[in-house]
Formats: structure tokens, sequence, C-alpha cells
């Protein structure tokens, strides 16, 4: 008997707003309800994709120019799909991955200003037109989000050495996506504590079924 397909599930947000956190709370409440679970992470997830991820995020290539930039993420998500995402899925496991498409649209398309439907048609052909069933947007401030990631990491990567006008045009980007579907995406305040936005996460993924 073939396998129901499984469920993507994504997490997006800003810099510091706990995706991390969320995203291994979430793959443990699913594990303890049957459900096999990957884990994985962009860019990455396979790797090729994490040599990628190395590459892009690295400080020393601050002035890479935006377009290639742009080329390298599409990349890393066309073989993260290919090799790991999509044959999940097929197996009918639970995939839950820390960022998407919506990151490229936000970071690429808003913060380097290449234009959110240029970055949404590269990604939809690197992706085969993969989306996901249920985005949730990990909702903070900027200020607080950057305050925060500079807690957990004393060398932050080139995206959160970006200015604050960055991180606001991020963070505009996430919430018009949900805006525009409401019924893929559940915005949840990342200011909340973990135990709160975590009991919403899982509301939002019961509300799937």
């Amino acid at each position: 008997m073939r396998n129901q397909r499984g469920r993507f599930i994504v997490f997006e947000g800003g810099e510091g707003a706990g995706k991390s956190t969320q995203v291994v709370r979430l793959a443990e409440h699913l594990t303890d309800q049957a459900h096999e679970v990957i884990v994985t992470r962009e860019p990455g997830g396979t790797p090729g994709a994490e040599a990628i991820r190395a590459l892009v995020l690295d400080p020393a290539h601050a002035g890479l120019d935006p377009r290639a930039e742009a080329m390298l993420f599409a990349a890393a998500r066309a073989e993260h799909v290919a090799a790991l995402i999509e044959p999940s899925l097929a197996a009918g496991k639970t995939v839950i991955c820390d960022r998407f498409i919506d990151s490229s649209v936000a970071y690429q398309g808003l913060g380097r200003h290449l234009g959110a439907e240029r970055i949404r048609e590269l990604s939809a052909w690197a992706t085969n037109g993969l989306s996901a069933d249920l985005t949730i947007v990990l909702d903070i401030d900027p200020v607080l989000g950057l305050t925060r990631a500079g807690q957990v990491s004393a060398s932050p990567d080139r995206m959160e050495s970006e200015d604050i006008s960055f991180h606001e045009m991020v963070r505009e980007a996430f919430l018009d996506a949900a805006s525009q579907h409401p019924t893929r995406y559940a915005v949840i305040d990342a200011d909340n504590a973990p135990d709160d936005i975590a009991l919403a996460v899982n509301a939002a993924i019961a509300a799937l079924n």
C-alpha cells in the first residue's frame, strides 16, 4: 500500500525569533504522536547545500553580488528539495524546515531590492513548484530579535550583520505574505514565552487535520 504524502511545515521569522527552539519542540510533539519527522534547514539540509550555506553566510563574503547571493540560495534549495524534502514527503514523512522560499523573498527580494516576484519565480523553478502546507511566522521586533541573536552568537553572519532598516523590510515581507494567504500561514508573537509559543504552534498544526 502506498504511503500517504507527508506534510511540509516551514518556520519563518527574523533573526532571534527562536525558530530553532520551536522547530525542535514541534518535532518532539509530532514524534510523540507517532509521526515520522524530518528536521532540516535552509540553506542546508544536504552536504551540497550545507557547503553553499557556509559560503553564502560567511562574513568574509560581505561584498557578494545580490544576484549571485540569490542564485546560491536557489541552488541550495534545488538540491535540498530534490535530495531530501521531496523524497521524504513522498514517503509519508512530516518535514519541518527552518526557512524556505519566504526567506529568499524577504532577504533577497526586498532586503536586496531584487524584486519579490523575481525571487518567487526563481524559487518556484528551483523547487519544481513545491510549497509548504503551513508556514509558521514567528514575528518579532527586529531590534529585540537582533539583541537576542547577539546573545547567542558572538560572530554574526552576513545576514545578522545588516542594518536595522534591512531587518525591518524582512519583517514586513513575512507579515505581508501571511496577510495575503491567511489559510496557509500562522503568525505567532515570538516575544511570548517559549511554552506559550509552542502551544500556539501545536494548535496551528492541529488545525491542519
